[in-house]
């Protein structure tokens, strides 16, 4: 199977594609990539990284640790002065370090959110995001043609490369604190300390929230937080269905509300005091009232097209500019790096804002949420219910269809077009984008997007109403059209 970088990166079955030799010859492909005269080593508007220097994260899963490893061995012996985390670490910061240390490059070792049978490779780049398309294509040309020249990867001895000082164990997460310290405001916390249950999904942000808001009379308890890389059996996704153990912890009197991440911490997930889930869709949306309302921060707002429309409400509400992008925070990382973004955000989760690495963050926004609940004095639950009241209603679901063959996405968008209704649920569609997959939009601003998914062999179909009639009406045509698609 040809291995190929999707969304964010490449992943694969551990033991089927996913094993030491195929590594080898992706870290090998990675070396080659960052040595290249293609590869951009200016930072992005930063001071120039050091072009020698890569860092190397992992996440829980099975032989993360290993892996990790391996990659740093197969980078020494090509001349590369390695940073290798010494224990498992949310992915933001260890994108955080590659900014921070001046690394031409990072690689995290994890699948993400994907089930316990997959592992991964996240690359970034030098300015702290996932690496640009045009740089993952510059990795599989090397795969390619290190294949077809019969070239294995180099690889040195592991205590040889720490004797010389080509792989050196660090710790990201005191100098990621430091960073997260000017975004959070402790003080705020501090005057009105919470009592929150945080589920890390025994993945690489145990530990993360807790440590940050240690000494400053916050309660803090935390469930799944032990080494599992089997998950307990649940994908490590921060969605309503995979959080009953955080909704018996609410229940039990834990905390007063919850805060989930994903396999490797870079998404967000929340659950009010009555144990009703709270989704990215709504948390965003709750970040950019408070960062606009009690912080009187501006600028403009970046949300991917599967993303809430009650963004667009709110960013019409402060006269912001907004934008809308194809699925993928590298998207979103793209206006970070060039506009003055306030805010930017994926329905999967994924958030970021002003001041922050152009990466999404479930430690960071965890604390931000902690933040908002404190600074306003109310229960989560009461400011979701004040939220929708302003700039609601609004009902979100999305379903999944598991595909046997990928689809072709040029030809399905094609045929979503064409075939446009020109009403759904009784309400007129206003709008068809196909930015990425293709969206109907309707005359009271409920939509459907239709996409494949760039992680997974699955067909995502997404719907937004006003009602909750609307959303289901929504998804039946999206689940009939769909299948004429598969």
């Amino acid at each position: 199977m040809p291995i190929h970088f999707g969304t964010d990166g490449w992943r694969a079955v551990i033991s089927d594609t996913f094993t030491f030799t195929n590594l080898r010859m992706v870290t090998q492909a990675i070396a080659d990539a960052v040595a290249s005269e293609y590869w951009d080593k200016t930072g992005n508007g930063q001071s120039a990284p050091d072009p020698r220097k890569i860092v190397i994260g992992f996440d829980t899963r099975f032989l993360s640790d290993r892996f990790a490893k391996e990659a740093a061995r197969v980078l020494a012996a090509n001349d590369f002065t390695v940073h290798l985390a010494q224990a498992d670490a949310p992915t933001p910061a260890i994108s955080y370090a590659v900014h921070n240390l001046g690394a031409v490059a990072g690689i995290v070792l994890t699948a993400s959110h994907n089930a316990p049978r997959y592992n991964g490779v996240k690359l970034k780049a030098a300015f702290g995001g996932s690496a640009l398309p045009e740089q993952c294509r510059r990795v599989e040309v090397y795969i390619n043609d290190n294949e077809a020249r019969a070239r294995g990867p180099n690889l040195m001895d592991y205590d040889l490369a720490r004797e010389r000082g080509l792989i050196k164990r660090f710790n990201p997460i005191p100098a990621y604190y430091d960073h997260m310290r000017t975004l959070i405001d402790l003080d705020a916390i501090a005057e009105n300390p919470q009592r929150v249950v945080v589920d890390s999904m025994y993945g690489s942000g145990r530990g993360a929230i807790k440590g940050f808001l240690q000494g400053i009379g916050c309660e803090v308890a935390e469930v799944r937080n032990e080494m599992n890389p089997g998950f307990g059996g649940v994908h490590p996704e921060p969605i309503a269905k995979n959080l009953s153990t955080l909704a018996s912890a609410i229940s039990s009197d834990m905390g007063d509300f919850g805060l989930a991440m994903d396999g490797d911490a870079d998404r967000i997930g929340a659950m009010d005091e009555r144990g009703n889930f709270v989704d990215p869709h709504k948390i965003m949306a709750l970040a950019l009232k408070h960062l606009v309302e009690k912080r009187q921060m501006s600028g403009a707002v970046v949300r991917t097209v599967s993303t809430t429309r009650m963004i667009d409400r709110l960013a019409n509400r402060y006269g912001l500019a907004l934008y809308e992008t194809p699925v993928g925070f590298n998207h979103i990382a793209d206006y970070m790096m060039s506009d003055n973004i306030l805010i930017g955000g994926e329905e999967s989760g994924g958030i970021s804002f002003k001041g922050h690495i152009p990466e999404g963050d479930g430690v960071l926004m965890g604390a931000l949420l902690v933040e908002i609940v404190a600074t306003n004095g109310k229960p989560l639950f009461e400011q979701v219910d004040d939220l929708l009241a302003e700039v609601g209603p609004a009902f979100y679901e999305r379903t999944d269809i598991r595909l046997s063959h990928p689809v072709a996405k040029a030809a399905m968008t094609d045929y979503l077009t064409k075939q446009a209704p020109a009403e759904i649920g009784g309400e007129q569609v206003v709008e068809v984008c196909n930015r990425d997959g293709v969206k109907y939009v309707m005359a009271d601003d409920s939509w459907l997007l239709i996409r494949p998914s760039g992680t997974e062999p699955v067909l995502r179909v997404y719907a937004e109403g006003r009602t909750k009639e609307m959303v289901a009406a929504l998804l039946r045509y999206g689940a009939e059209v769909a299948e004429k698609v598969v």
